[in-house]
C-alpha cells in the first residue's frame, strides 16, 4: 500500500467512524450494532497500522536509518490517534495512560494531556475496577479483544460507556500496550457549582466563573418578588441568556399536552422582522429536537449542526438555516414543563458539554420559577376568595345601633370570621374562627359563617342556629373545631350563644367594663352541642364589643400575652366614643404592645346603642 492509498484509507476510516458516532447519538437505546461495527473499525485501524509498518520497513533507509523509520512510524500513529473521532486511550500494562486523543479530552472535560501519566483504573467505577484489571491482563496475555460496559467518572461528569480493549504494539516501546475505545451510552452531568480538580488553565477557570455567575444572576432574577406576582420569569430568563450566551433563545412551554412557542429572543442586531414572526408562529412539534428533549427529559448539545431540519421549517426553508445556526443547545424547562433552545451562529464558539450542564440547571430553575409563579397566583386568588368569604366588605346599618369593626389578616390564610346579617324580625351578628391555619381552616370558617347566616333566616333563636351548624360540622367530618359566638338583636335585647368563644364585653357610658358569661364548647367536637346562652340589654351609649383569639394572644417582646385585663383598661378610656373610635383605639394599643407584629388574625367588632 502506497502512502496516498494509506491516507485515503485513513480518511475513509474517519468518515465511517463519524457515521457510527451519529448512529450512536440517534439510536442510544440500540448500541450493540454500533459497538460491533466500532470494534470492526478498530480491527481495520490495526490492519492499516500493520500495513503502514510493513511499508515503512521496505522503504529505503535514510541516514539515521532505523531511528528515522521509527520516528516516521510514531508520527503516523500520532496522526491516526488524533484523527480518530471517538475517545481512544493508550494504556501500558499497568493501566497507566500513555497516550490520549483530543476526543477523549473533550468528552471527559479535561485539558489536553491532563490524564497522561495517571492511572486509568481510577476513572473506572469502584465496583468495576477489579473486572477492568482482569480484562486488561487478559487482552495483554491472549491478544483477544474484550468489550464490556462500565462507568467512567472525571471532572464532575459520569459516563456509562462501552469500553473496547485491544492489544497494540507501539514502536519504541519495550512492552505491549492496550488501546481502549470508549463509546459513551449515558452521561450524568456535574452537580451545579461542583468544583473541578486541578483546573490550572486560566481560560477554563474564567469560563467556569462565568457559568457560576450566570447561575447566581439567574437565581436572583427568578427569585425577585415581581417574578411571582407577574408572568415575567420566562421573559426575563430568556433576555438574560440572549444578552450573553446565545444569538437566538427560544422557549416552548407545554400546554394541553403539547409544546407551544412562548418566547423568541433574536440577536441584538437583528431587526424584529419576518424571520422572528415565522419562528414565533412555527409549531415546536414539527421539529425533532424539542420532542426528543421532552421525551428523554435531558438536554442535548450539538457542537456542529449537521441537520438543519431539527427545529422544523419556515417559509425560507429549515429554521436553523434561516437563523444561521452553527451550534445548538436544548434543555428541558423544569420537569417536562417545556424546552429551552439556544442557538449560536457559525462565527461564535460552539456550545460544549460544560455549557449543557449549566443550562440544564438554568432550565430547572426556570421551571421552578414558572411553577412557583403559577402556584403563588393560584394561592393568592384562593386566599383573596377565602378572605372575602370570612369578612364582609361593608357593615350594614342596624337600626338603633352603630357598628364598626377592624380585621387584620395574620401571617397565613386566615381562619377568623365576622358577619352582620338580617334575621327573622331583626338583625344578627357572628364572630369566630376555626382552630388552625391555611386554606382548609379558612374554608371551614367560611362554611360556619355561611351556615349561621342561612339558618338565621328561619330560626328566631341564635342558640338553635348554633346547634344546627354544630350538627352539620360534625356530619361533614372535617376534623376541625370552631370557636364562635352569635347574637340576635331585637330592639334593645341581644341574645348571645357562645360555643367556646371569648366572652363579649360591654362598655358603660361611665367607663365601666363588664364581661359577659361566654362559655360553651367549640363547634364540631360533639354531636350534642354545649353552648353558653345569655341575654343582654344594650342601652343608648353602651357598647358591646367582641374580639378574636388573635387579639388576646398577641405577645410583646418578652412573650407576655395582651390579655383581657389590658383590653378592659383600653376600653375604660374610650367611654362615650363612637364604635369606630373604640375599635381603632384597641387596635392601636395592641399594635404598640406587640411592636406591630401580627401572627394570627385580629378581629374587633363593636355595636353601640344610639
Amino acid at each position: 500500500m502506497t502512502m496516498p492509498d494509506l491516507e485515503h484509507a485513513l480518511d475513509a476510516l474517519a468518515g465511517r467512524v463519524s457515521s457510527l458516532r451519529e448512529a450512536r447519538t440517534a439510536y442510544p437505546a440500540d448500541l450493540a450494532p454500533t459497538l460491533d461495527a466500532a470494534l470492526a473499525e478498530l480491527d481495520t485501524a490495526a490492519e492499516l497500522l500493520a500495513e503502514a509498518r510493513e511499508e515503512l520497513r521496505k522503504a529505503p533507509k535514510r541516514a539515521g536509518g532505523r531511528k528515522d523509520g521509527g520516528q516516521r512510524e510514531l508520527k503516523l500513529l500520532r496522526q491516526v490517534l488524533r484523527a480518530f473521532p471517538v475517545p481512544v486511550i493508550v494504556l501500558d500494562g499497568g493501566g497507566v495512560v500513555r497516550r490520549i486523543n483530543p476526543e477523549t479530552s473533550r468528552v471527559l472535560g479535561s485539558p489536553d494531556g491532563y490524564l497522561v501519566g495517571r492511572s486509568f483504573p481510577l476513572l473506572v467505577d469502584v465496583s468495576r475496577r477489579a473486572a477492568f484489571r482482569s480484562h486488561l491482563t487478559s487482552v495483554l496475555q491472549t491478544g483477544q479483544p474484550a468489550a464490556f460496559e462500565t462507568r467512567l467518572a472525571h471532572q464532575g461528569r459520569t459516563h456509562t460507556v462501552q469500553l473496547a480493549l485491544t492489544r497494540l504494539t507501539m514502536p519504541g516501546e519495550p512492552q505491549q500496550m492496550v488501546a481502549a475505545v470508549a463509546l459513551p451510552t449515558e452521561v450524568q452531568l456535574p452537580e451545579p457549582g461542583a468544583l473541578r480538580p486541578e483546573q490550572s488553565d486560566g481560560a477554563l477557570l474564567l469560563a467556569a466563573a462565568r457559568r457560576q455567575d450566570l447561575l447566581t444572576r439567574m437565581g436572583r432574577l427568578l427569585l425577585d418578588e415581581e417574578a411571582l406576582l407577574r408572568p415575567v420569569a420566562l421573559q426575563r430568563a430568556s433576555r438574560l441568556l440572549a444578552a450573553e450566551w446565545a444569538d437566538w433563545v427560544i422557549a416552548d412551554m407545554v400546554r394541553d399536552g403539547a409544546p407551544r412557542r412562548s418566547v423568541v429572543m433574536a440577536p441584538k442586531n437583528h431587526p424584529l422582522g419576518e424571520l422572528v414572526r415565522q419562528i414565533e408562529s412555527a409549531d415546536p412539534s414539527a421539529g425533532q429536537l424539542v420532542l426528543q428533549v421532552l421525551e428523554r427529559g435531558s438536554g442535548m448539545v450539538l457542537e456542529m449542526v449537521d441537520d438543519d431540519t431539527l427545529l422544523g421549517f419556515c417559509a425560507d426553508g429549515p429554521l436553523l438555516t434561516a437563523m444561521g445556526a452553527g451550534s445548538v443547545l436544548c434543555v428541558p424547562i423544569g420537569r417536562a414543563d417545556g424546552v429551552l433552545t439556544l442557538v449560536r451562529a457559525h462565527d461564535r464558539p460552539p456550545f460544549a458539554l460544560a455549557d449543557l450542564a449549566v443550562m440544564q440547571e438554568v432550565g430547572l430553575q426556570i421551571g421552578l420559577a414558572v411553577r412557583a409563579q403559577s402556584s403563588f397566583q393560584s394561592r393568592s386568588r384562593a386566599a383573596d376568595a377565602l378572605s372575602a368569604s370570612v369578612a364582609p366588605r361593608n357593615l350594614p346599618d342596624v337600626p338603633g345601633y352603630e357598628a364598626a369593626a377592624v380585621y387584620h389578616p395574620g401571617s397565613s390564610v386566615g381562619a377568623e370570621f365576622y358577619d352582620v346579617f338580617p334575621v327573622s324580625g331583626g338583625w344578627g351578628f357572628a364572630l369566630g374562627g376555626a382552630a388552625g391555619k391555611g386554606e382548609e381552616a379558612a374554608s371551614v370558617s367560611a362554611m360556619v359563617r355561611g351556615g349561621l347566616r342561612v339558618l338565621s333566616v328561619w330560626e328566631t333563636d341564635p342558640d338553635l342556629v348554633m346547634r344546627k351548624v354544630n350538627q352539620a360540622l360534625v356530619t361533614q367530618g372535617t376534623g376541625m373545631f370552631v370557636m364562635a359566638v352569635a347574637g340576635f338583636v331585637k330592639g334593645r335585647q341581644i341574645r348571645l350563644s357562645s360555643a367556646g368563644h371569648h366572652p363579649a364585653v360591654t362598655l358603660q357610658p361611665d367607663g365601666g367594663v363588664r364581661f359577659a358569661a361566654g362559655g360553651g364548647v367549640p363547634l364540631g367536637i360533639s354531636p350534642e352541642a354545649e353552648t353558653g346562652v345569655q341575654t343582654l340589654t344594650i342601652s343608648p351609649g353602651e357598647t358591646l364589643l367582641l374580639y378574636s383569639e388573635g387579639l388576646i394572644s398577641s405577645r410583646n417582646e418578652h412573650g407576655e400575652p395582651y390579655g383581657e385585663e389590658r383590653l378592659a383598661d383600653v376600653l375604660s378610656r374610650c367611654a362615650g366614643q363612637a364604635p369606630s373610635t373604640v375599635v381603632k383605639a384597641v387596635e392601636a394599643d395592641r399594635h404598640a404592645f406587640s411592636g406591630g407584629q401580627v401572627w394570627d388574625e385580629i378581629v374587633v367588632f363593636a355595636l353601640r346603642g344610639v
